[in-house]
């Protein structure tokens, strides 16, 4: 699993920072999961290595422009780049299917793909052999949802060789055992899947929340996740105006993965006002918020997270 960012702007883009979008790559499906798509996002990925026809899903968390003024653009694009697109599901608030309608009906635009748009509701929003994505009503100025994805666990690697020592014949009944299933053979013999696999290789999760103002349910939502994207908007020194506006501030970002003891927090979403040379600069969030959470990185455009298998960590620290 990779997170991209492809955009971590607060409310307006900057010359260096686009406005909110996040790419989730998954490797093993060819797929690209999109969470929120600001204005520009279709041009972040002409910028990146992405092939917008690998897009099967898009979660919006809510219905500020700067989430979703990109949305249309990418739908339409992908329609006219000439490559093959597949079903595109799009997930969000109660008003989002009408947007896109309007956005549809007065620019006449006709996408060549299927497209489905899911409202959502806090809870199970997306589950299939592999994942589960559920969401949770975050606090800010209009409904927003934040997001979790599990990957489930799957069997250790299947031991072919043993297999075949012991006169398993090769077929669909690999599969079957591969799967961890108890599978009875020609000659009567009762052979456990789990007895010829590794390890249970672990699923790994993240949880994204933007935009919202400290909240229990983006703690809830985040617990025990292998990272937490959470937006820091506002530097600590001006709580007073992230609580006007729900919004976060670093600290907040940080006081959440604390709480939901992540184990990674990688903070976006920043206000344009920590611009260089401004008295308090995007810097000092990092620091605010490593100082309640050490493990907090500060996402820049383009920034590639990969988030491994524990399995996997440790075989890279030994």
């Amino acid at each position: 699993m990779e997170i991209t960012f492809l955009g971590t702007s607060s409310g307006v883009p900057t010359r260096s920072r686009n406005v909110s979008s996040v790419a989730l790559r998954l490797p093993q499906r060819g797929e690209i999961w999109l969470f929120d798509c600001g204005e520009g996002t279709q041009h972040q990925f002409l910028r990146s290595d992405f092939k917008a026809s690998q897009i099967r899903r898009i979660f919006i968390t809510h219905m500020h422009g700067d989430h979703i003024f990109g949305l249309m653009g990418l739908l339409a694009s992908c329609g006219l780049a000439g490559n093959p697109q597949q079903k595109v599901d799009i997930y969000g608030p109660p008003k989002l299917n009408d947007y896109l309608q309007a956005c549809r009906r007065y620019s006449q635009t006709h996408f060549s793909f299927p497209i489905k748009v899911h409202t959502v509701q806090p809870g199970l929003v997306y589950e299939d052999d592999e994942f589960k994505v559920s969401c949770a009503l975050l606090e800010h100025r209009v409904p927003a949802h934040g997001y979790r994805v599990d990957e489930k666990d799957r069997p250790g690697r299947f031991d072919v060789k043993r297999a075949r020592a012991l006169g398993i014949p090769p077929g669909p009944i690999y599969g079957k055992l591969k799967n961890g299933e108890v599978v009875t053979l020609p000659d009567g013999r009762r052979i456990n899947g789990k007895d010829l696999c590794g390890p249970t290789l672990t699923g790994r999760s993240l949880a994204y929340c933007t935009d919202t103002v400290f909240c229990d349910r983006a703690v809830e939502l985040a617990q025990g996740v292998d990272v937490l994207i959470h937006e820091a908007t506002f530097a600590h020194q001006d709580a007073e105006m992230a609580y006007q506006r729900l919004h976060s501030t670093s600290t907040m970002a940080a006081q959440t993965a604390l709480l939901a003891q992540a184990k990674q927090l990688i903070m976006t979403h920043f206000s344009p006002r920590y611009a260089p040379g401004n008295a308090i600069q995007l810097a000092d969030l990092l620091a605010e918020a490593q100082a309640i959470f050490p493990n907090t990185v500060m996402a820049r455009d383009f920034d590639t997270h990969t988030i491994n298998r524990p399995e996997q960590t440790a075989l890279m620290a030994s």
